[in-house]
């Protein structure tokens, strides 16, 4: 007892007693409440839904063979519905199915992980080392007037391609303050392809392009943007979207818009006015002639004949009636126009995927026209040879060009187009387009629907 204080009674509680029938009752209904809420929210959940079968050996990347080999005969294949070109990221080769990506030996073509998700997979590329895989989704907010109401390629998901694992791992000793979740929502239209100019990925479409770089995070959205906050940032309304093509910071695409006299050729940047995503910036716009298609861009483009040492951004479009390939300057002035001696429907038919068939290797952008390739310089995108007959637009390889034919790969000397050599290749019948890679000394060639490795 304290000094002046005297002892109160304390009052005994009975210990509340959970026998009475409605109280087990009551807590039977709670815990099945949250038992039912729990699992119908499990059943709803991404988590469910995804599949990811990781890999945890080793995966060193194969080395490039240092001389052409004296032969080329098929190694494996594999069913690769979505991808359009070959792709490969870091030590493995993937591949797209169904709602599958997976990752495979190069050598053996042995799966090494598989990520899936109960959803349509739209299309399976590579940026920043790693791979990303984007999916269908059918929920949005937007109206239901919006042709996109229906769905697009919405779900993006990097994955290290060494392990299959959701997310960029981190480097060693490096500090995060939160994890890479490798996920985001995105508006890609349905039919996008993924181009990568090493910092930014920007998707293909109709009505709208979307960039990101490489946290995934939105840095541009150039057209029909789907929930605007505020009008009037585009700088053009109503109009639709061709070929797209990709440097560095920079997209070009062709616009065909109500008010113009012909197609338009516009350049922009891949982040907008004060990190504004809904703010493009114009470097360049122009009208051309109907019918264009953007093959590509260069940064260190010589188009300046007073000025041999200046270096600066062009732009290759070719353009049908006559067959003719214009380059244009960073400022959108037309600086040089090439004839073409293409096949008859070379240039009638656009590319569904807004992309034109056209593969970056050796100093050279190799350009598949439908019935022939084109090489095209680096310097200032000039035509520098062709390859009649061709299939595909090729690849490079142990210091040489490949480029599919019938019947097996013209090897060529990539500096003049010279064929030093044939590999006969028997493709079962195939007659399709072919696109190729290559990863350490194996060759892949991208035939429909199937990819196959030849060694």
């Amino acid at each position: 007892m304290l000094d002046g204080y005297e002892d109160e009674p304390v009052e005994r509680w009975e210990r509340t007693k959970f026998h009475r029938k409605r109280d087990v009752l009551a807590t039977t209904v709670i815990a099945v409440a949250a038992l039912v809420g729990g699992l119908l929210l499990w059943q709803s959940s991404d988590i469910r839904a995804t599949t990811s079968e990781t890999y945890s050996g080793a995966a060193p990347s194969p080395a490039r063979p240092t001389a052409f080999p004296p032969s080329l005969a098929e190694a494996w294949r594999a069913k690769s519905q979505k991808t359009p070109e070959p792709v490969t990221a870091g030590p493995s080769v993937i591949t797209g199915n169904g709602g599958e990506v997976a990752g495979l030996d190069p050598l053996t073509g042995e799966v090494r992980w598989r990520y899936t998700r109960d959803l349509p997979l739209c299309t399976v590329a590579t940026s920043w080392s790693m791979a990303l895989a984007v999916y269908e989704k059918s929920d949005n907010l937007l109206r239901d007037d919006d042709p996109r109401k229906r769905g697009g390629c919405s779900e993006v998901t990097a994955l290290d391609p060494a392990t299959g694992k959701r997310g960029k791992p981190a480097k060693p000793g490096e500090q995060r303050d939160k994890p890479d979740g490798g996920q985001r929502n995105s508006d890609a239209e349905l039919g996008t392809r993924l181009l990568t100019d090493g910092s930014y990925v920007t998707t293909t479409g109709s009505n709208l392009l979307t960039t990101w770089r490489s946290d995934l995070v939105q840095t541009m959205e150039y057209g029909k943007v789907p929930a605007i906050v505020n009008p009037d940032k585009q700088p053009r309304t109503g109009c639709t979207y061709g070929t797209v093509a990709v440097v560095p910071g920079k997209i070009a695409v062709i616009e065909r818009c109500p008010t113009d006299p012909g197609d338009r050729l516009t350049v922009y940047k891949s982040t907008g006015t004060d990190n504004d995503a809904e703010k493009p910036v114009v470097v360049s716009t122009v009208v051309v002639g109907r019918g264009a298609q953007v093959l590509g861009m260069s940064e260190q483009c010589r188009v300046n004949e007073t000025a041999p040492d200046e270096l600066q951004l062009c732009t290759a479009i070719a353009l049908p009636n006559p067959n003719r390939l214009v380059v244009f300057d960073e400022k959108g002035a037309e600086v040089k126009t090439y004839p073409l001696d293409l096949a008859a429907g070379d240039l009638r038919t656009e590319p569904k995927d807004h992309v034109a068939t056209v593969n970056r290797a050796t100093g050279a952008l190799y350009w598949f026209t439908g019935s022939r390739t084109i090489a095209l310089s680096m310097t200032d995108l000039r035509p520098l040879w062709t390859v009649e007959d061709a299939m595909g637009p090729g690849t490079a390889f142990a210091g040489r060009i490949l480029i599919p034919v019938r019947d097996g790969i013209a090897v060529l000397n990539p500096a003049t187009g010279e064929q030093v050599g044939t590999a006969p290749v028997d493709r079962g019948g195939y007659q399709g387009l072919i696109t190729m890679d290559e990863l350490g000394p194996i060759v892949l060639e991208q035939r429909g629907d199937t990819l196959v490795a030849l060694r």
